[in-house]
Protein backbone atom coordinates (compact mmCIF):
# COMPACT_ATOMS: atom_id res chain seq x y z
CA UNK A 1 0.00 0.00 0.00
CA UNK A 2 0.91 3.28 -0.66
CA UNK A 3 1.67 6.59 1.59
CA UNK A 4 -1.73 7.75 0.10
CA UNK A 5 -3.86 5.12 0.74
CA UNK A 6 -2.38 4.73 4.15
CA UNK A 7 -3.88 7.98 4.92
CA UNK A 8 -7.02 7.66 2.99
CA UNK A 9 -7.68 5.04 5.76
CA UNK A 10 -6.55 6.85 8.58
CA UNK A 11 -8.69 9.49 8.17
CA UNK A 12 -11.75 7.27 7.43
CA UNK A 13 -10.61 5.45 10.44
CA UNK A 14 -10.21 9.37 12.56
CA UNK A 15 -13.32 10.11 11.56
CA UNK A 16 -15.41 7.04 11.47
CA UNK A 17 -14.17 5.67 15.15
CA UNK A 18 -14.96 9.76 16.21
CA UNK A 19 -18.57 10.01 14.77
CA UNK A 20 -19.42 6.65 16.65
CA UNK A 21 -17.81 7.90 19.92
CA UNK A 22 -20.03 11.15 19.23
CA UNK A 23 -23.25 9.42 18.92
CA UNK A 24 -22.60 7.41 21.93
CA UNK A 25 -21.68 9.74 24.11
CA UNK A 26 -24.56 11.92 23.12
CA UNK A 27 -26.86 9.16 23.71
CA UNK A 28 -25.74 8.43 27.13
CA UNK A 29 -25.26 11.87 28.27
CA UNK A 30 -29.13 12.68 26.27
CA UNK A 31 -30.49 8.86 28.20
CA UNK A 32 -29.34 9.73 32.19
CA UNK A 33 -30.88 13.70 31.57
CA UNK A 34 -34.42 11.92 30.35
CA UNK A 35 -33.68 9.93 33.84
CA UNK A 36 -32.85 12.42 35.75
CA UNK A 37 -35.56 15.19 34.82
CA UNK A 38 -37.89 12.07 34.97
CA UNK A 39 -36.85 11.37 39.16
CA UNK A 40 -36.39 15.46 39.99
CA UNK A 41 -38.59 17.51 37.92
CA UNK A 42 -38.06 20.58 39.27
CA UNK A 43 -34.20 20.42 38.35
CA UNK A 44 -34.85 20.08 34.62
CA UNK A 45 -33.80 23.58 33.61
CA UNK A 46 -29.94 23.69 35.20
CA UNK A 47 -30.16 19.73 33.75
CA UNK A 48 -30.85 21.07 30.15
CA UNK A 49 -28.27 23.51 30.41
CA UNK A 50 -25.64 21.25 31.62
CA UNK A 51 -26.93 18.58 28.69
CA UNK A 52 -26.62 21.59 25.89
CA UNK A 53 -22.77 22.09 27.49
CA UNK A 54 -22.14 18.94 27.13
CA UNK A 55 -23.15 17.75 23.81
CA UNK A 56 -21.55 20.70 22.39
CA UNK A 57 -18.25 19.91 23.46
CA UNK A 58 -18.56 16.56 23.20
CA UNK A 59 -19.24 17.53 19.25
CA UNK A 60 -16.45 19.58 19.65
CA UNK A 61 -13.85 16.57 19.75
CA UNK A 62 -15.50 15.24 16.91
CA UNK A 63 -14.86 18.15 14.91
CA UNK A 64 -11.34 18.60 16.12
CA UNK A 65 -11.08 14.85 14.79
CA UNK A 66 -12.31 15.73 11.20
CA UNK A 67 -10.24 18.43 10.85
CA UNK A 68 -7.19 16.70 12.10
CA UNK A 69 -8.76 14.11 9.23
CA UNK A 70 -9.09 16.79 7.08
CA UNK A 71 -5.24 18.24 7.17
CA UNK A 72 -3.71 14.89 6.68
CA UNK A 73 -6.49 14.53 3.36
CA UNK A 74 -5.35 17.88 1.81
CA UNK A 75 -1.47 18.82 3.46
CA UNK A 76 -0.32 15.41 4.03
CA UNK A 77 2.57 16.00 5.74
CA UNK A 78 3.78 12.24 5.14
CA UNK A 79 3.75 12.37 1.39
CA UNK A 80 7.17 12.56 0.13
Amino acid sequence: MTNVALVALACGLIIGLGAIGACLGIAIVGGKYIEASARQPELMNPLQTKLFLLAGLIDAAFLIGVGIAMLFAFANPFAG
